[in-house]
């Protein structure tokens, strides 16, 4: 059967095939001999970074490109390639140069929509401009006085960790808190966004398996869209559809569009995300579509719940783990609560199992380990992708020809010995405080949010979360690892996702 097949071929065909490969594979090579000898030629990197983009997807996919950039950043120096076209920057000045000024934002952004291109958010906007606009449609909902307007929700969902917490207290159970903070998180997210928790607090548990395939998926966000050629193909509206069956699915995505259309129905919802999104939508529906309301939403509880979750691990590891921190905590946390009680004087009792971010502002030391853990473990982990201008770009004493793709590495500007002197990779909240000149000189590169134009919209939840969540658990518990020598693991993709690290808890 084989033999009559290729009988079947003329030889005018093979003729042609192979005149077809004599072109097609010395083409192939010139391209792969100048990206490596031409190209960003003399900036130093793997060498297969230089030929080829598989390099970084491999360390994205192995959950290690954070460490291993950072890594090469210790040892070459401030620019690093780390794709043909590429170069990763940890210079002092990228921050400023790059992400302050209104560039282009790289390809990688351009694809990150879902479940198809016609859902677009502002993050998946390159253009500076256009990306503003689209924010701005959206801002609304991200002010600190409109999230505390859902201060008592997140109450509610602080006191159900407690719950949890109290339960493994009176059991003297080890405690897996990283699932536990991952599930609140994801709760308050539900809350702000749809008025409504998912639930995983309530029961306990990772519910339809979510948040476990949700990590499968968040891999594939973080790699293919330094493919754009297959990821447009994937985000297709005629083919999305099929590649969906097909590809990892993100299940925290499904249960929030379902969350969406219960809460358009919910006549008892509070002025949450949504609400804002709404009515921005009918004031200006030819601006803010009803898909762009829909990606937005769904966009933001994987965003904002996976910073909290990395952030509220890197807290309590670190704090646990320093000689003092845990103790000092305490002293200021029971000092501020005297000094409040002491105002309250004749008045009634304002106690609360929870605290109020208004009296967490005042706790300079929380603060402090609040900015530091989240400095040696920063929750956003990719590159921070800008396009070279017209004319180029100087950074330091290099200057990079215009369309090259520059993406500025936070964990190499937040770890760097140059920035945050030889303990940079240690825990030291000590830093934050004392010398205002020095602190103010740090908050110039103190930047887990980014910069700019792109910085992260829900910083201000983040900050809020934090400052309620932490000091309610350090004033109740006292905790320690059932490990004392483990030292914690993550992997990192889009975000930093901290394996477990089980804890003994012990009520105060």
């Amino acid at each position: 059967m084989w033999a009559l097949s290729f009988e079947a071929i003329s030889p005018t065909a093979i003729i042609e095939a192979r005149s077809m490969l004599a072109l097609v594979v010395p083409t192939l090579l010139v391209v792969l001999v100048c990206r490596r000898y031409w190209a960003l030629r003399d900036v130093p990197g793997p060498s297969l970074a230089a030929f080829t983009r598989l390099w970084h997807a491999r360390t994205i996919k192995n959950g290690t490109h954070a460490r291993d950039i950072t890594a090469l950043h210790r040892r070459l120096g401030h620019f690093v390639r780390i794709a043909p076209d590429e170069v990763s920057v940890a210079h002092p000045d990228g921050p400023r140069k790059l992400l302050l000024e209104a560039l282009p934002k790289g390809y990688w952004y351009e694809t990150l929509t879902f479940p198809d291109s016609t859902y677009k958010t502002p993050m998946a906007t390159v253009d500076p401009k256009e990306k503003i606009e689209r924010s701005r449609l959206l801002a609304s909902a991200y002010t600190t006085s409109s999230l505390l307007q859902s201060e008592q929700a997140i109450n509610a969902q602080v006191e159900l960790l407690l719950k949890w917490i109290d339960e493994h207290a009176v059991s003297s159970k080890p405690m897996a808190l990283s699932k536990f903070f991952t599930f609140i998180a994801y709760d308050i997210m539900g809350e702000i966004i749809f008025s409504k928790s998912f639930g995983f607090l309530e029961k306990g548990d990772d519910i339809e398996d979510s948040l476990r395939q949700g990590l499968e998926f968040g891999a594939y966000v973080a790699v293919l869209p330094y493919f754009p050629w297959l990821q447009k193909l994937l985000v297709n509206p005629l083919f999305a559809s099929f590649f969906q069956l097909v590809m990892p699915s993100n299940y925290v995505v499904d249960r929030s569009i379902r969350a969406l259309e219960q809460r358009k129905n919910n006549p008892d919802a509070r002025f949450d995300y949504v609400a804002h999104w709404l009515r921005t939508h009918e004031k200006h529906p030819d601006r803010l579509t009803a898909k762009d309301v829909q990606a937005a939403a769904t966009s933001n509880v994987s965003a904002g719940a996976d910073t909290v979750t990395c952030a509220l691990q890197s807290f309590i590891y670190h704090t646990i783990r320093h000689p003092t921190a845990w103790r000092r905590l305490q002293d200021e946390i029971e000092e501020a609560e005297a000094e409040q009680r002491q105002q309250q004087m004749g008045e009634p009792s304002q106690d609360h199992p929870v605290f109020s971010f208004a009296i967490t502002q005042k706790l300079q030391y929380l603060q402090a380990c609040i900015k530091e853990c989240m400095r040696v473990c920063p929750p956003s982990t990719i590159g921070l992708q800008r396009v070279a201008p017209r004319g180029g770009i100087t950074i330091g004493d290099r200057t990079f020809e215009s369309g090259t793709v520059l993406s500025v590495h936070l964990p190499s500007i937040l770890l760097s010995e140059e920035l945050w002197e030889p303990e940079a990779h240690e825990f030291v909240p000590e830093r934050w405080l004392g010398d205002d000149k020095k602190t103010a000189a740090l908050d110039k590169y103190f930047i887990p949010f980014g910069l700019g134009y792109n910085s992260c919209v829900g910083q201000n939840l983040v900050r809020i979360e934090l400052s309620k969540i932490l000091p309610t658990i350090v004033r109740r518990y006292d905790i320690s690892l059932v490990n004392p020598e483990q030292e914690w693991t993550y992997k990192t993709y889009v975000a930093a996702v901290p394996g477990e690290w089980p804890v003994y808890i012990k009520k105060r």
